[in-house]
Order: structure tokens, then C-alpha cells, then sequence
């Protein structure tokens, strides 16, 4: 009976640890629930925190056997290594990878590295230095694989690659992992060229060597085509990569369609990316992308309808979700915006300016179907059409101050938030002043 009683106390604590102010067990009714509910809500908590966890490291070092393209087929890691390290070329060093947008994760370094590296005692020009940091997983988003004789064999990539940055709290491109952020710098396309054997990719596009280069070479820091290999449009009628900017994935609890199209919400993509685009083996369906017309690359290669086994994707796509609806939107650093004008544009937000009616707060986007025509924000459709859609989706606004660099909107046709306000300004014949505009900015930069 003692016994009992303790089980019973401890339950009764932690219930009132989890739920600070909640109900009063001693007030209970005939109709209220059993302590044993209690216990099974700690129970439900840990579950959670336990998937959180276990996205945590799907997110940022699960490749789902996506090294049997990018290595196996591309040789991607040779090209990494270089000829000094049993790869081929000159290999790529840390230096070289910084250049390219890649990042390193200053908590996966031992402190003696660190110091060495403080010290200039580490060459960053030496592709070796690289295979050393990958070994350690420290490359953010690049997981290399070795033999045992510490030779690489292969190389995958991560949703980390694209979704991650780091804080430059060590050196430009080295420091702590800032999950969820887009990488601005990641030149995808550079990246990608690099592979010693393109093959895979001119038949999976059904192109040239030299016209996958200048494709691939179009795109620029923070810019990834995630519909090239299914529509086969490079460019856009103005000669403008159809590339789009690489989106947060952050603040994303409550809201519906995801990417800058819509297409599906947040899982869908997780397995639209992981097993079309990373090339993972997984599974992926999608009968609006079996449309010879719109996407014949999916209809040609079968993208629309992916099977394989085993499936290393859909087990793991409950708890990548959960991850990534558990990262926050960041706040804007202190002393970043002017308070006061922020305070007045949040008026004009939700008053005159109207940007309300689609940037629903707090979410910032609408509740329910977010996406919207293309003539209905003053803009073409190019993009909008290649997608199932046909719409644009209402962008969340939360933390906007992390994502700046590139421009806004899809493609980034607006270099700064006072050109995106002077752009609905116009659209809308909103009759904003100059005050007006700048105090917009000011609140977009708060939130």
C-alpha cells in the first residue's frame, strides 16, 4: 500500500510539473478522467519528445541510401577526395567548400581541432581536411562514407544540406547548426557539377553534358529547381533560370500547402525531395505528375509512381514532420528594427494595407487552402503553372529577417522588403506614403 501511494505521489508531481495551473486531482467529479489518464499523458509526452529526437537525426544525417546516386553513380566523393586521396581532380578542400555555400558544425569538432584551427595550424586549402571533417559528420548535410582504411567509398546528402546553416560563431561558415534556416549560400548547381560522371543526370533530363552544365551553372547561391527533372523547364520565357529560392523550414506548425507553389503540405515534400530529388529509396506517388503533356520527364522515368524496396523513407516521415514543426520561428536579434515604426506598420498590417486578408496572423498565411492565382498578386504565372495548383502559396512571414539574402518572392525579383511593399502598394492602389512603406518594413523585420 506504501508503495502505491509513492508510484501514485511521483505521478501526481510530475502531472503537475507538465501542467502548471491544470485541474486539481482532489477536485475531481464522477465524470473526470482516472489519475491513470495522468500517467498516460507523461507517457504521450516522452513518445513526442522521443520523435522529436529521432527527427532531429533524420533531419540532419539521414541520406535514405541517397549515396547510391550521389556516390555510387555520380562519384560525387571521388571528385571530393581528389587524386591525392584516391579520388580524381584536384579535390574539394575546406576553403572551397565554404565558397560553395557548405558549412561546417563546429560541435562535431573536437576542441584540439578547434584550437588547431584557431591556431592556423590546420590547412584549409588540403582536400584531406575535408575527409577528416566529414568523418566526424561535421560537413552539414554531406555524410561520407568510409572503408575500413579510412578511404571514402561513397557520399549522401541530407535534408540539412539545403534547410540548415550554421551561426558564424567560429569563423564565416563555421559555427553552431541553425536547423530550418535556407542555406542562401549553397550553390547547388556548383556543387552538382562537379560529379565525375554526369551521365545519370543527362538521361534523367534527356539532355547534353554541356547543356546540363549551363543549366546547373544558371542557378547561383541559395536556388535549387525541384521540377526540372519533372517538367524539363530550365528557363523562364525572359531567359531567367527557372530555378527558385531555397524556402525555411522553419515555423511551419499550422500551416497547410508547403514550397512556394503549394503541390502538398509539409510530409508530402519530405517525400517528394527525400525520394525524387535526394534520390532516396523510398516510395512516392503523386497521379497529377502523370501528365505526358505537363511533366513528360515524370511520366518518361517514372517519378510520379516511385517504389522501392526496401523503402528507407516512409518509416521516418512521422517523425521528420514532428521535427520540423517543433522548430520555431527565430526571433529577429534585439536593436535589428526600429520598435516604434514596427508598432505603427503592425497597424497598417492589419489595417490599410490589407496584407492581413492573406497573411493571416499569427500564422501569416491563410488558414485552409493558402494559395492564390497568379493576377491576383500582379505577377506572371510562369511558376504557378508548373505546379498542379496553379497558384502561388501565401508565404508565412515569421522570421523573414533570416531569409533576406537572395531577394523575395519565389525567384527573388524583389531585392529588398520595401520594393515587395512598394510592389503591392501598386497592385493594390493601397495610396501608402513613404512613412507608411518604411514603418511595413520595420514590422515585417519584427516578426
Amino acid at each position: 500500500m506504501k508503495n502505491r501511494l509513492i508510484i501514485f505521489s511521483v505521478v501526481f508531481l510530475a502531472f503537475a510539473i507538465a501542467h502548471p495551473g491544470g485541474p486539481s486531482l482532489y477536485a475531481q467529479d464522477k465524470n473526470s478522467p482516472p489519475p491513470a489518464v495522468f500517467a498516460n499523458d507523461l507517457l504521450n509526452l516522452t513518445f513526442a519528445q522521443d520523435m522529436i529526437e529521432q527527427g532531429k537525426s533524420i533531419f540532419r544525417f539521414d541520406t535514405f541510401g541517397d549515396e547510391a546516386f550521389w556516390g555510387d553513380q555520380l562519384q560525387l566523393h571521388k571528385a571530393i577526395a581528389g587524386a591525392a586521396n584516391g579520388g580524381v581532380g584536384p579535390g574539394v578542400s575546406p576553403n572551397t567548400a565554404l565558397a560553395v555555400g557548405l558549412k561546417v558544425d563546429v560541435d562535431a569538432l573536437p576542441a584540439d581541432l578547434r584550437n588547431s584551427i584557431k591556431a592556423g595550424a590546420v590547412n584549409l586549402d588540403d582536400p584531406a581536411t575535408t575527409l577528416a571533417l566529414l568523418k566526424l559528420d561535421a560537413v552539414v548535410g554531406i555524410k561520407g562514407f568510409f572503408d575500413e582504411k579510412g578511404s571514402m567509398t561513397s557520399v549522401g546528402i541530407t535534408c540539412a544540406i539545403c534547410h540548415s546553416t550554421v551561426d558564424n560563431s567560429f569563423a564565416p561558415g563555421i559555427g553552431k547548426r541553425l536547423d530550418g534556416w535556407a542555406n542562401r549560400d549553397l550553390n547547388v548547381g556548383k556543387i552538382i557539377s562537379l560529379a565525375p560522371n554526369k551521365a545519370p543526370l543527362e538521361q534523367e533530363l534527356n539532355v547534353d553534358e554541356a547543356t546540363l552544365l549551363t543549366v546547373l551553372n544558371s542557378w547561383g547561391p541559395g536556388k535549387f529547381d525541384a521540377l526540372l527533372n519533372k517538367d524539363g523547364k530550365a528557363f523562364r520565357p525572359d531567359g531567367k533560370t527557372a530555378a527558385v529560392l531555397i524556402p525555411p523550414a522553419f515555423g511551419l506548425a499550422g500551416v497547410n500547402l508547403h514550397m512556394w507553389t503549394g503541390f502538398g503540405s509539409v510530409p508530402y515534400w519530405n517525400a517528394y525531395v527525400a525520394v525524387t530529388e535526394m534520390h532516396g529509396l523510398g516510395t512516392f506517388f503523386d497521379e497529377r505528375l502523370n501528365d505526358p503533356a505537363k511533366y513528360p520527364l515524370a511520366v518518361r522515368n517514372g517519378t510520379w509512381n516511385v517504389r522501392n524496396t526496401p523503402d528507407l523513407v516512409t518509416s521516418k516521415l512521422p517523425a521528420l514532420h514532428l521535427y520540423q514543426l517543433a522548430l520555431p520561428a527565430p526571433k529577429p536579434p534585439t536593436g535589428s528594427f526600429d520598435e516604434a515604426a514596427a508598432a505603427r506598420g503592425k497597424a497598417l498590417f492589419t489595417g490599410k494595407a490589407t496584407c492581413a486578408r492573406c497573411h493571416v496572423p499569427t500564422l501569416y498565411t491563410d488558414p485552409g487552402h493558402n494559395i492564390h492565382k497568379a493576377d491576383e498578386i500582379c505577377i506572371d504565372s510562369f511558376q504557378a503553372d508548373r505546379s498542379p495548383d496553379l497558384g502561388y502559396r501565401t508565404s508565412p512571414l515569421k522570421g523573414l529577417w533570416t531569409h533576406t539574402k537572395g531577394g523575395f518572392y519565389h525567384d527573388g525579383r524583389f531585392a529588398t522588403l520595401l520594393d515587395v511593399v512598394n510592389h503591392y502598394d501598386s497592385c493594390f492602389s493601397l495610396g501608402l506614403n513613404d512613412q507608411e512603406k518604411n514603418d511595413l518594413v520595420e514590422y515585417l523585420k519584427s516578426l
